[in-house]
């Protein structure tokens, strides 16, 4: 845990007793704050109170007295409007600040100069993130991984000079860490998300360059043209700007050429690391996910030779285009986190010939995206309710099977590709759908995926996590 010393001796409001909410007011107690906790749910409150924390509701509470407003950052900020708790902590002149920005200032006070690594974007950022970490592990740094994806970020350990910290930072986050200054600061990409809780693309796009424009280095994606722009307006105002990009081949930054990753500088270009082989980082995304992180380690001090062999050895994220198992020439890879068309898009780009298990509770607009793909998908097998409406569109394009459940669909899916003999096939699980049908969440659905694949006779196992 990371003790929130710098509010020692001061008096807080915390909203929002989740998991991090919890962690969050434990680290403020630990650092000397005096904390009001409070949730609008009632077993959140009791949850809390259980363990000790202080509660009280904050609507009868003189916040003339808080010095702070700690909100969760699940909980309305701005839109469609704000928070009962935001009007009060405004009302009152309150800062309104998020878990995040503690950690800034305890970085800050603690060792201002241990790396600090911020990672965020619409897509990619949880690979990104987890990539950049196990690049600095297998190195053997001392890499501290959080935010967003896995830990809350007050629950890493303390900030020390030798310490190196990375951190999946959402828009929400973001837009409560108004002191944000990484070492490094990666911008993946910008498209529409989120815009319930924000409002327009303009203000969504805005605060995801908070985060680059308060970084020593700005490590930009611009493959878009939202992040074009930042990346201009960060170097009109003399910010140090490093671009990357998956798909342009630049005069100036690092991008990707094939499976090789370029620099190219005053003229001159060199291959700095390469992804041939490596098959949890397999497809386009995949190169603009790892050119950010090679980016983000040379940044913080790590040479190339470090960065390549981390790269090598990344086993992927569980539900992402994890390779699950092989059997002879057929791989299969669970992409269970794909819960919408646009998710599914970068595997089934990554693949030439698919054995497709799709479906669960459909998505608005379903998988007519996808049909550019179609080509790639040897044969579908259809799950869960979406299954009617996948088929109606397959149609004529694509053979299908509606194969009612997962367990039938990789039973079916793995006999057909073991009969397929136009080289490396892959059962690939990526439904573009939501799992609530048959499934408690994407995770669940993943692991039910792996353990249909691991029953398989004759499986070789590989690695994930």
């Amino acid at each position: 845990m990371i003790p929130a010393s710098s509010f020692s001796g001061r008096r807080v409001a915390l909203f929002g007793l989740g998991g991090s909410g919890m962690a969050t007011a434990r680290s403020l107690i630990e650092g000397g704050a005096q904390v009001v906790c409070w949730d609008d749910n009632p077993e959140s409150v009791a949850k809390a109170e259980d363990e000790g924390l202080p509660v009280g509701d904050l609507r009868g509470e003189d916040w003339s007295r808080f010095c702070s407003f700690v909100l969760s950052p699940g909980v309305p900020l701005t839109h469609p409007k704000p928070h009962w708790t935001v009007e009060l902590a405004r009302a009152a002149g309150v800062e309104i600040i998020g878990d995040v920005e503690l950690f800034v200032r305890e970085r800050n006070l603690r060792a201002p100069d241990a790396p600090f690594i911020a990672i965020t974007g619409t897509n990619g950022k949880s690979t990104t993130t987890a990539l950049t970490a196990h690049i600095l592990r297998s190195a053997g740094r001392d890499a501290q991984m959080g935010g967003n994806i896995g830990r809350a970020v007050m629950t890493l350990d303390p900030p020390a000079p030798s310490r190196f910290y990375v951190i999946e930072c959402s828009s929400y986050q973001i837009d409560l860490a108004p002191s944000i200054n990484p070492t490094a600061g990666v911008l993946l990409n910008l498209t529409p998300d989120h815009l319930d809780r924000h409002g327009t693309m303009q203000r969504y796009a805005a605060i995801k360059e908070q985060l680059v424009g308060g970084s020593q280095t700005a490590i930009v994606g611009v493959d878009d043209p939202f992040c074009a722009q930042i990346a201009d307006r960060l170097e009109l105002a003399g910010r140090k700007v490093v671009r990357i990009s998956k798909r342009l081949s630049l005069t100036d930054g690092y991008y990707a050429e094939g499976t090789d990753l370029m620099e190219a500088k005053d003229g001159h270009y060199s291959r700095i690391a390469f992804l041939e082989g490596i098959g949890s980082l397999r497809g386009q995304h995949n190169a603009q996910n790892a050119l950010a992180a090679v980016v983000a380690c040379l940044a913080v001090g790590l040479d190339l030779g470090e960065i390549q062999s981390g790269l090598e050895s990344f086993p992927g994220l569980a539900h992402r285009m994890e390779q699950v198992g092989r059997k002879d020439n057929v791989l299969f890879v669970n992409d269970s986190k794909a819960t919408n068309a646009d998710a599914s898009a970068p595997a089934l780009s990554s693949f030439p010939r698919i054995y497709w298990i799709a479906g669960g509770l459909p998505k608005e607009g379903g998988i007519e995206p996808l049909r550019g793909l179609f080509p790639r998908i040897a044969r579908a097998y259809l799950i869960g309710e979406a299954a009617p409406a996948f088929s109606a569109t397959l149609g004529g394009s694509v053979p299908y099977e509606i194969s009612g459940t997962l367990t039938a669909a990789v039973e079916h899916a793995a006999q057909d590709a073991a009969k397929d003999e136009s080289g490396e096939v892959v059962v690939l699980l990526s439904p573009a759908c939501a799992s609530f049908d048959q499934f408690k969440n994407f995770e669940v659905r993943g692991d039910a995926f792996r353990k249909a694949v691991h029953s398989i006779e004759g499986i070789t196992l590989l690695g994930g996590e």
